[in-house]
């Protein structure tokens, strides 16, 4: 009697569940688009990317990282559902395409895990983040997709605009054939919560007893993680959406509470879940151009030097902290205001972003990318903290110096300094020379950008492979 008068009270709010999950999922998309389309002017939206699941365990964000794995015990991948932006769009290309289908009474079909697949790609990518191949968790990773996408459209790039647009068209075309076939199969974030979900407290239950075989169910689970010959639905893939409950007529199916081990399937889901969980715990900016001259060379567009040691922001740490964390969703691209970091062309780190100054330097008060960074790639620092951090040092090329009539070398990387750390010295024919004291630089850049030599200037940042204070 107390559970048939738990299931009536349950199943009596599925549609104000149903539609709860819609306006939340609204708000999420909605909110962290227009948070990834412009973050400096939004600022109140800024937890938003810090609440995707895969951000947060890499930033270990411990509080964030526990509620999202209650939740999903609790009630099934609901945050795939509600939370994550790229599940959403899939979910929004699925109706459309469902609606285009020549029998728009079978949208959907039901089709068996694909548990291999899953767990490889799984461990290939914990393996990537843990030997900091970022191109792999760039690809993988489902906000930093989304992410790209975003700015792809507002800030096009050729490589990395490539990129997202040939990952876009994949995910799209699976998502318009068959729902969340990309969720279910690839995504990593999908598939570590399955592991979890798959032990759901609350889970849809098909009543055998009321079932007519009708599969309505199934035709309409975007998941296609309902066997109708088995009366059972995949917990694992299921991301308790709630339209099968809608579409039976018949009201076989129920949103209830997991009455025994035996609606869990058992195989190795265990095992695998400790695994992975201990494995887990173990682990463009081209818009504008810049032409500065002072009147002494001609105007023309800044390259990018050749450095032996990228940059990579204050806050990273070092290179491969960042290069572990990085998910690559290019939201401190959008947010620097200096436009300073850009995506990467490198293979091993392609489309994390790192900072190069053609355009701009990385100015001491500015802390943006600290504070939107979600995944903790860029750590939260202080106006005070920055100025203190040694990201690199300039290097200087005295042949490439423009010189001043009377032979003394013209002095803009000394002057604009923030850090004092350049100086004009004598050299032994008398004239003054730049000067670098190692000791106070820390890498901003400001000389190499006001710099008049072109196209590659006479003053470079190389950076640090571990960053430290001066």
């Amino acid at each position: 009697m107390r559970l048939a008068f738990i299931d009536g009270a349950l199943n009596s709010f599925i549609n104000m569940l149903k539609k709860l999950r819609i306006i939340l999922a609204a708000l999420f998309f909605v909110g962290i688009t227009l948070f990834l389309i412009s973050p400096n002017n939004l600022p109140w939206l800024e937890w938003m990317p810090k609440v995707q699941f895969l951000p947060a365990i890499l930033a270990l964000n411990l509080l964030v990282v526990v509620v999202v794995l209650l939740i999903t015990w609790l009630f099934g991948r609901v945050y795939c559902s509600v939370i994550c932006p790229l599940g959403i769009i899939q979910d929004i290309i699925a109706i459309l395409g469902k609606k285009t289908k020549k029998n728009p009474k079978i949208p959907y079909t039901y089709s068996p895990a694909k548990d291999i697949l899953r767990y490889v790609v799984l461990a290939l990518y914990i393996v990537a983040i843990i030997a900091g191949i970022g191109v792999v968790v760039a690809l993988l990773a489902p906000y930093g997709n989304y992410g790209r996408m975003i700015q792809t459209i507002i800030h096009p790039t050729l490589v990395v605009g490539l990129i997202t647009l040939v990952s876009f068209i994949v995910i799209a075309i699976l998502a318009w054939r068959n729902g969340r076939t990309y969720c279910n199969t690839i995504c990593p974030v999908g598939t570590t919560l399955g592991l979890i979900s798959r032990f759901s407290l609350f889970r849809p239950v098909i009543d055998v007893n009321k079932c007519n075989g009708c599969k309505l169910c199934a035709r309409n689970c975007k998941a296609s993680c309902i066997n109708p010959e088995a009366h059972s639905v995949d917990m694992s893939r299921c991301v308790a959406c709630m339209d099968c409950i809608g579409k039976c007529k018949q009201g076989a199916i129920r949103y209830t509470i997991r009455k025994s081990d035996n609606d869990t399937p058992v195989n190795s889901s265990r095992r695998g879940f400790l695994t992975v969980a201990g494995l887990m715990a173990t682990s463009y900016a081209l818009a504008q151009k810049g032409k500065m001259d002072g009147g002494l060379a001609e105007i023309k567009d800044k390259v990018a030097p050749k450095r032996k040691t990228p940059i990579v922001p204050p806050g990273a740490l070092s290179i491969r902290h960042f290069q572990q964390h990085c998910t690559a969703c290019q939201l401190c691209v959008s947010a620097c205001p200096n436009k300073v970091l850009r995506p990467s062309g490198n293979v091993m780190t392609l489309m994390q972003p790192e900072s190069s100054y053609e355009l701009g330097f990385c100015r001491p008060e500015c802390t943006k990318c600290s504070e939107v960074c979600p995944a903790g790639a860029i750590r939260p620092i202080t106006k005070l903290n920055k100025k203190e951090i040694q990201i690199g040092h300039a290097v200087i090329h005295r042949c490439m110096c423009v010189k001043l009539d009377n032979g003394d070398a013209c002095g803009n990387c000394s002057r604009h300094c923030p850090t004092h750390a350049i100086s004009m010295v004598e050299d032994k024919k008398g004239y003054l020379i730049p000067v670098v004291d190692e000791s106070k630089c820390i890498g901003c850049g400001a000389c190499e950008y006001l710099c008049p030599s072109r196209p590659i200037s006479a003053i470079r940042v190389e950076g640090h492979e571990v960053h430290h204070k001066i």
